[in-house]
Protein backbone atom coordinates (compact mmCIF):
# COMPACT_ATOMS: atom_id res chain seq x y z
CA UNK A 1 0.00 0.00 0.00
CA UNK A 2 1.27 3.41 -0.66
CA UNK A 3 1.86 5.30 2.42
CA UNK A 4 4.16 8.63 3.62
CA UNK A 5 7.70 8.13 3.98
CA UNK A 6 10.06 10.07 5.87
CA UNK A 7 9.98 12.78 4.27
CA UNK A 8 6.43 12.70 3.26
CA UNK A 9 6.83 11.26 -0.19
CA UNK A 10 4.77 8.54 -1.59
CA UNK A 11 6.72 5.20 -0.92
CA UNK A 12 5.25 1.39 -0.93
CA UNK A 13 4.81 0.48 2.36
CA UNK A 14 3.77 -2.97 4.17
CA UNK A 15 2.96 -5.33 7.27
CA UNK A 16 2.53 -8.45 7.98
CA UNK A 17 -0.51 -10.96 9.47
CA UNK A 18 -0.59 -13.24 11.45
CA UNK A 19 -3.48 -16.19 11.47
CA UNK A 20 -4.63 -15.58 14.81
CA UNK A 21 -5.38 -12.14 13.64
CA UNK A 22 -2.22 -10.00 14.47
CA UNK A 23 -0.85 -7.67 12.40
CA UNK A 24 3.15 -7.42 12.31
CA UNK A 25 4.13 -3.80 11.75
CA UNK A 26 7.78 -2.72 10.82
CA UNK A 27 8.18 0.53 11.89
CA UNK A 28 11.32 0.80 9.22
CA UNK A 29 9.35 -0.11 6.43
CA UNK A 30 7.35 3.30 6.40
CA UNK A 31 10.01 5.54 8.11
CA UNK A 32 12.89 3.34 7.77
CA UNK A 33 16.71 5.61 7.27
CA UNK A 34 17.11 3.57 4.23
CA UNK A 35 14.38 5.14 2.30
CA UNK A 36 15.82 9.12 3.17
CA UNK A 37 18.67 7.76 1.21
CA UNK A 38 20.77 11.05 1.56
CA UNK A 39 18.36 13.04 2.21
CA UNK A 40 18.91 12.57 6.06
CA UNK A 41 17.03 15.55 7.64
CA UNK A 42 15.68 14.40 10.94
CA UNK A 43 14.25 17.11 12.27
CA UNK A 44 11.61 17.49 9.79
CA UNK A 45 11.25 13.32 9.29
CA UNK A 46 7.95 11.61 10.26
CA UNK A 47 6.69 8.78 11.17
CA UNK A 48 2.83 9.49 9.98
CA UNK A 49 3.22 6.31 7.47
CA UNK A 50 3.88 4.28 10.02
CA UNK A 51 0.22 5.11 11.49
CA UNK A 52 -1.22 4.90 8.22
CA UNK A 53 0.15 1.12 8.23
CA UNK A 54 -1.73 0.48 11.38
CA UNK A 55 -4.69 2.35 10.61
CA UNK A 56 -5.15 0.04 7.86
CA UNK A 57 -4.25 -2.71 10.19
CA UNK A 58 -7.40 -1.76 12.78
CA UNK A 59 -9.74 -0.92 9.76
CA UNK A 60 -9.04 -4.10 8.26
CA UNK A 61 -10.09 -6.04 11.78
CA UNK A 62 -6.98 -6.80 13.44
CA UNK A 63 -6.78 -6.34 17.15
CA UNK A 64 -3.35 -7.09 18.09
CA UNK A 65 -0.26 -4.63 16.43
CA UNK A 66 3.09 -6.16 17.10
CA UNK A 67 5.32 -2.72 16.01
CA UNK A 68 8.74 -3.58 15.41
CA UNK A 69 10.78 -0.28 16.37
CA UNK A 70 14.27 0.37 15.02
CA UNK A 71 16.31 1.77 12.09
CA UNK A 72 14.60 4.64 11.93
CA UNK A 73 15.17 8.19 9.97
CA UNK A 74 12.98 9.97 12.88
CA UNK A 75 12.52 12.09 15.86
CA UNK A 76 9.31 12.96 16.24
CA UNK A 77 8.21 11.33 19.41
CA UNK A 78 5.93 9.14 17.05
CA UNK A 79 3.63 11.93 17.12
CA UNK A 80 3.17 11.72 13.10
CA UNK A 81 1.13 7.81 13.74
CA UNK A 82 -0.52 8.99 16.23
CA UNK A 83 -1.82 12.21 14.03
CA UNK A 84 -2.60 9.27 11.05
CA UNK A 85 -4.32 7.67 13.83
CA UNK A 86 -6.66 10.67 14.28
CA UNK A 87 -4.89 12.51 17.18
CA UNK A 88 -5.02 15.82 16.77
CA UNK A 89 -2.15 17.96 17.96
CA UNK A 90 -2.62 22.04 18.11
CA UNK A 91 -0.87 24.62 19.05
CA UNK A 92 -1.55 27.63 21.19
CA UNK A 93 -3.65 29.71 17.95
CA UNK A 94 -5.61 26.07 18.36
CA UNK A 95 -4.44 25.00 14.70
CA UNK A 96 -4.31 21.31 14.25
CA UNK A 97 -0.78 20.41 12.89
CA UNK A 98 1.20 17.56 12.26
CA UNK A 99 4.45 17.35 14.40
CA UNK A 100 8.12 16.77 12.81
CA UNK A 101 11.19 16.63 15.32
CA UNK A 102 11.84 20.52 14.61
CA UNK A 103 8.16 21.64 15.74
CA UNK A 104 7.07 18.75 19.14
CA UNK A 105 7.61 22.34 20.96
CA UNK A 106 4.96 23.86 19.04
CA UNK A 107 2.26 21.53 20.81
CA UNK A 108 -0.05 23.26 22.97
CA UNK A 109 -2.88 20.85 23.31
CA UNK A 110 -3.71 17.58 22.53
CA UNK A 111 -7.27 16.29 21.48
CA UNK A 112 -8.20 13.03 21.31
CA UNK A 113 -11.61 13.00 20.43
CA UNK A 114 -11.01 11.79 16.88
CA UNK A 115 -8.84 9.34 17.49
CA UNK A 116 -9.91 6.19 15.45
CA UNK A 117 -12.65 3.86 17.42
CA UNK A 118 -11.16 0.65 16.37
CA UNK A 119 -8.01 1.69 18.66
CA UNK A 120 -10.17 1.13 21.98
CA UNK A 121 -10.19 -2.43 21.45
CA UNK A 122 -6.63 -2.93 20.21
CA UNK A 123 -3.80 -4.72 22.20
CA UNK A 124 -0.40 -2.96 21.08
CA UNK A 125 3.16 -4.28 21.46
CA UNK A 126 5.76 -3.07 20.73
CA UNK A 127 9.92 -4.55 20.19
CA UNK A 128 12.20 -2.98 21.54
CA UNK A 129 15.73 -3.38 21.96
CA UNK A 130 16.65 -0.61 23.51
CA UNK A 131 16.34 1.14 27.13
CA UNK A 132 17.02 4.37 26.37
CA UNK A 133 15.24 7.03 27.94
CA UNK A 134 12.81 9.39 25.85
CA UNK A 135 15.47 12.44 26.57
CA UNK A 136 18.77 13.47 28.43
CA UNK A 137 22.28 12.73 27.80
CA UNK A 138 20.87 8.76 26.89
CA UNK A 139 18.01 10.28 25.22
CA UNK A 140 17.05 9.69 21.48
CA UNK A 141 17.97 12.68 20.21
CA UNK A 142 21.95 12.74 22.15
CA UNK A 143 22.13 8.97 21.18
CA UNK A 144 20.85 8.79 17.65
CA UNK A 145 19.75 11.83 16.77
CA UNK A 146 23.94 12.18 15.00
CA UNK A 147 23.15 8.82 12.48
CA UNK A 148 20.18 10.67 11.13
CA UNK A 149 21.64 13.40 10.04
CA UNK A 150 21.32 16.08 12.98
CA UNK A 151 24.90 18.47 13.81
CA UNK A 152 25.34 19.12 17.49
CA UNK A 153 23.17 22.21 17.41
CA UNK A 154 20.26 20.22 16.00
CA UNK A 155 20.95 17.48 18.67
CA UNK A 156 19.90 19.98 21.48
CA UNK A 157 16.93 21.44 19.80
CA UNK A 158 15.48 18.13 18.81
CA UNK A 159 16.58 17.24 22.78
CA UNK A 160 14.42 20.01 24.15
CA UNK A 161 11.78 19.69 21.89
CA UNK A 162 11.10 16.08 23.02
CA UNK A 163 11.34 17.27 26.50
CA UNK A 164 8.58 19.81 26.00
CA UNK A 165 6.35 17.20 23.91
CA UNK A 166 6.87 14.99 27.24
CA UNK A 167 5.64 17.58 29.61
CA UNK A 168 2.28 18.01 27.22
CA UNK A 169 1.67 14.55 26.98
CA UNK A 170 1.48 14.54 30.97
CA UNK A 171 -0.54 17.59 31.41
CA UNK A 172 -2.66 16.09 28.86
CA UNK A 173 -2.47 12.23 29.83
CA UNK A 174 -1.37 12.21 33.24
CA UNK A 175 1.93 9.84 32.13
CA UNK A 176 5.24 10.70 32.31
CA UNK A 177 7.08 8.97 29.72
CA UNK A 178 10.60 10.91 30.09
CA UNK A 179 12.22 7.92 31.79
CA UNK A 180 10.44 4.96 30.61
CA UNK A 181 13.05 2.18 29.14
CA UNK A 182 12.77 1.99 25.95
CA UNK A 183 11.04 5.41 25.26
CA UNK A 184 13.52 6.79 23.45
CA UNK A 185 13.82 4.27 20.59
CA UNK A 186 13.28 4.85 17.51
CA UNK A 187 13.20 8.56 17.89
CA UNK A 188 10.69 8.61 20.47
CA UNK A 189 8.58 6.52 18.95
CA UNK A 190 8.42 4.31 21.88
CA UNK A 191 7.41 6.74 24.42
CA UNK A 192 5.16 8.21 21.85
CA UNK A 193 2.80 4.53 21.51
CA UNK A 194 3.10 4.32 25.27
CA UNK A 195 1.49 7.54 25.92
CA UNK A 196 -0.79 7.35 23.28
CA UNK A 197 -1.91 3.71 22.82
CA UNK A 198 -0.96 1.90 25.81
CA UNK A 199 1.96 -0.12 23.97
CA UNK A 200 3.91 -1.83 26.14
CA UNK A 201 7.12 -2.28 25.52
CA UNK A 202 9.47 -5.37 25.24
CA UNK A 203 12.29 -6.89 23.92
CA UNK A 204 12.39 -8.30 20.48
CA UNK A 205 13.05 -11.80 21.16
CA UNK A 206 10.44 -12.07 24.19
CA UNK A 207 7.75 -10.86 21.31
CA UNK A 208 9.17 -13.59 18.59
CA UNK A 209 9.55 -16.24 21.30
CA UNK A 210 5.83 -16.05 22.74
CA UNK A 211 4.60 -15.17 19.21
CA UNK A 212 6.19 -18.85 18.17
CA UNK A 213 5.11 -20.46 21.55
CA UNK A 214 8.67 -21.14 22.53
CA UNK A 215 8.04 -22.38 25.63
CA UNK A 216 5.35 -25.15 24.47
CA UNK A 217 7.82 -26.61 22.22
CA UNK A 218 10.92 -27.19 24.84
CA UNK A 219 8.20 -29.61 26.25
CA UNK A 220 9.21 -31.72 23.95
CA UNK A 221 13.38 -30.83 23.69
CA UNK A 222 16.03 -32.33 24.31
CA UNK A 223 18.79 -29.35 23.69
CA UNK A 224 18.28 -25.95 22.40
CA UNK A 225 20.88 -24.08 19.80
CA UNK A 226 21.03 -20.24 18.86
CA UNK A 227 23.39 -18.37 17.30
CA UNK A 228 24.57 -14.59 16.71
CA UNK A 229 27.10 -13.06 14.71
CA UNK A 230 29.44 -11.88 17.73
CA UNK A 231 28.71 -12.27 20.80
CA UNK A 232 29.48 -9.69 23.30
CA UNK A 233 28.59 -7.33 26.27
CA UNK A 234 25.66 -5.71 24.32
CA UNK A 235 24.63 -9.52 23.63
CA UNK A 236 24.08 -9.57 27.76
CA UNK A 237 21.29 -6.62 27.71
CA UNK A 238 18.56 -9.61 26.14
CA UNK A 239 19.82 -10.08 22.33
CA UNK A 240 18.42 -13.44 20.72
CA UNK A 241 20.84 -15.91 22.52
CA UNK A 242 20.17 -14.35 26.45
CA UNK A 243 16.41 -13.98 25.48
CA UNK A 244 16.41 -17.77 24.06
CA UNK A 245 18.94 -19.07 26.84
CA UNK A 246 16.00 -17.30 29.79
CA UNK A 247 14.13 -19.69 28.81
CA UNK A 248 15.78 -22.76 28.34
CA UNK A 249 17.18 -21.92 31.68
CA UNK A 250 13.67 -22.24 33.49
CA UNK A 251 12.88 -25.15 31.62
CA UNK A 252 16.17 -27.22 32.30
CA UNK A 253 16.95 -27.53 29.08
CA UNK A 254 20.76 -27.14 27.59
CA UNK A 255 21.37 -24.32 25.39
CA UNK A 256 24.26 -24.24 22.81
CA UNK A 257 25.18 -20.55 21.56
CA UNK A 258 27.30 -21.19 18.03
CA UNK A 259 28.31 -17.79 16.91
CA UNK A 260 31.01 -15.88 14.70
CA UNK A 261 33.07 -13.81 17.30
CA UNK A 262 33.32 -14.37 21.04
CA UNK A 263 34.05 -10.68 22.57
CA UNK A 264 35.53 -9.93 25.84
CA UNK A 265 33.17 -10.07 29.29
CA UNK A 266 30.94 -12.56 28.16
CA UNK A 267 31.27 -14.72 30.62
CA UNK A 268 28.09 -13.80 32.50
CA UNK A 269 26.09 -15.74 29.36
CA UNK A 270 26.39 -19.01 31.30
CA UNK A 271 24.36 -17.36 34.77
CA UNK A 272 21.74 -16.57 31.70
CA UNK A 273 21.26 -20.45 30.83
CA UNK A 274 23.89 -20.57 28.38
CA UNK A 275 25.71 -23.90 28.94
CA UNK A 276 28.34 -23.38 26.16
CA UNK A 277 29.42 -21.13 23.50
CA UNK A 278 31.55 -22.09 19.93
CA UNK A 279 33.00 -19.85 17.35
CA UNK A 280 32.36 -20.95 13.67
CA UNK A 281 36.00 -19.38 13.29
CA UNK A 282 38.10 -21.72 12.19
CA UNK A 283 41.42 -19.51 11.20
CA UNK A 284 42.38 -15.90 13.02
CA UNK A 285 41.34 -14.06 10.18
CA UNK A 286 39.95 -10.72 9.45
CA UNK A 287 35.85 -10.17 9.26
CA UNK A 288 36.15 -9.47 5.31
CA UNK A 289 37.99 -12.45 5.18
CA UNK A 290 35.91 -14.87 7.15
CA UNK A 291 32.75 -13.92 5.17
CA UNK A 292 34.19 -15.83 2.44
CA UNK A 293 34.20 -19.08 4.33
CA UNK A 294 31.76 -18.37 6.34
CA UNK A 295 29.12 -21.38 5.72
CA UNK A 296 31.96 -23.80 5.50
CA UNK A 297 32.90 -23.18 8.69
CA UNK A 298 29.37 -22.90 10.11
CA UNK A 299 28.85 -26.59 8.77
CA UNK A 300 32.17 -27.94 9.86
CA UNK A 301 31.73 -26.26 13.77
CA UNK A 302 27.97 -27.96 13.67
CA UNK A 303 29.44 -31.39 12.33
CA UNK A 304 31.95 -31.74 15.35
CA UNK A 305 29.15 -30.35 18.02
CA UNK A 306 27.20 -33.64 16.74
CA UNK A 307 29.82 -35.73 16.85
CA UNK A 308 30.75 -35.06 20.33
CA UNK A 309 27.07 -35.23 20.99
CA UNK A 310 26.14 -38.35 19.51
CA UNK A 311 28.94 -39.86 21.22
CA UNK A 312 27.99 -39.04 24.55
CA UNK A 313 25.76 -41.20 26.86
CA UNK A 314 22.42 -40.48 27.00
CA UNK A 315 21.68 -40.27 31.26
CA UNK A 316 20.69 -42.82 33.45
CA UNK A 317 16.75 -42.68 34.27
Amino acid sequence: MDVKGPHSETVKGFYGRLPDGTAVVEMAAAAGLPLAGNNKHVETATTYGVGQLILHAVKSGYRKVILGLGGSATNDGGAGAASALGIRFQDTDGKTFIPVGCNLSEIASIDFSSRIPELAGTEFVIMCDIDNPLCGSQGAAAVFGPQKGADAEMVKKLDRNLACFADVIEKETGKDIRNLPGSGAAGGMGGGMAAFFGGRLQMGIETVLDVVHFDQLLCHTDIVFSGEGKLDAQSLRGKVIIGVARRTKQAQIPLIAVVGDIGDHTNKVYQEGVTAVFSTNRKAVSFPEAQKTCRSDLAHTMDNIMRLLSRMKPPKP
